[in-house]
């Protein structure tokens, strides 16, 4: 039968969320918080503090914040009568915690609060623009050849970001995140969903995957507030020509673009120019360097494979 109305959903405890935070450390092998009762609560200045100290950004925090005001508990199983409850009973706050906890442990999470982020304009300039598009466009274009092959270059491309970092001056781009979560933004601690491969729209700390064609290009857009549009692409192809007329190694090209909004965008730009050599360049020369020692770790893997199996 059709039926429109609301209908109470929810697990077999009821909890304050104190309790629930704690039962998340237990589960978590984290120390339990010490929680203190304020007598006057103050929502927004709240969501303000906890945008600022954990991942999750303000615009976020802040209707979690407010929404503690409120009780959230199943008064009645009306719902049962239209969806059976599941024959094992319904699942526990702490082996939900558990069961999601293995979920990212295993790289098995298929959303993320992370990805919660509307997407840019269909009118918004992309970095595919050609020159005659008429945007004004800054880039900061290097490349460089690799000796590891293109597989094993876009498996360190892949797996950038996130616990792996960004192989290049990590003060600096740690400043960037505490920079853009203290005037709103998401900050670099949203990290990545999965630490080996990554799906276009998903977060990786304050970039988006905007485009990825594996093994080839991985282009990241920029949800860190800036004056402008920016985007960093990495593009993986095979490496110059050898005597015998096969490629050798790999290359790696990389763009960082930036669309500047005004003036504010201009002098954004100009301002952080000095920064480049030491963070693009460092970038890199320590990607191509990172899949290198990759490559010269399986080889010597292989040979002692090789000498153990000459002995035998």
């Amino acid at each position: 039968p059709e039926v429109n109305r609301a209908f109470d959903i929810g697990g077999p405890d009821v909890m304050q969320y104190g309790e629930m935070m704690n039962t998340y450390a237990d589960v978590a092998g984290l120390v339990r918080r010490r929680i203190l009762v304020l007598p006057v609560l103050t929502p927004r200045l709240a969501g303000h503090w906890v945008g600022l100290v954990t991942p999750i950004p303000r615009g976020l925090a802040m209707p979690l914040i407010e929404s503690l005001q409120n009780d959230a508990v199943m008064h009645n199983h009306d719902i049962d009568d239209f969806i059976p409850p599941p024959a094992e009973g319904l699942t526990p706050y702490r082996e939900a915690v558990r069961l999601a906890l293995r979920k990212i442990e295993t790289g098995e999470v298929e959303t993320a609060w992370s990805g919660a982020t509307i997407a840019g304009a269909p009118s918004d300039p992309l970095p595919s623009d050609p020159d005659w598009a008429g945007e004004a466009v800054y880039v900061d274009h290097r490349e460089r050849d690799c000796a590891a092959d293109p597989k094993t270059l876009w498996s360190v491309v892949e797996s950038i970001g996130g616990e792996n970092g960004w192989y290049s001056f990590p003060l600096a781009w740690a400043i960037r995140g505490w920079m853009d979560r203290a005037v709103g933004g998401v900050g670099l601690r949203r990290g990545r969903r999965d630490p080996r491969r990554l799906n276009t729209g998903e977060a990786l700390d304050f970039w988006r995957v905007e485009e990825i064609d594996r093994g080839k290009l991985l282009r990241l857009r920029a949800e860190m507030k800036v004056p402008g549009g920016a985007w960093l692409e990495l593009r993986v192809s095979e490496g110059p020509a050898g005597a015998d007329g096969r490629p050798v190694g790999s290359h790696l090209d990389q763009r960082a673009v930036f669309f500047p909004r005004g003036l504010a965008g201009r002098a954004y730009w100009y301002s952080i120019l000095p920064f480049h050599g030491v963070v693009f360049q460092g970038m890199i020369t320590n990607i191509t360097g990172a899949a290198e020692r990759e490559t010269a770790a399986i080889r010597e893997s292989a040979a002692a494979q090789d000498t153990e199996s000459a002995a035998d």
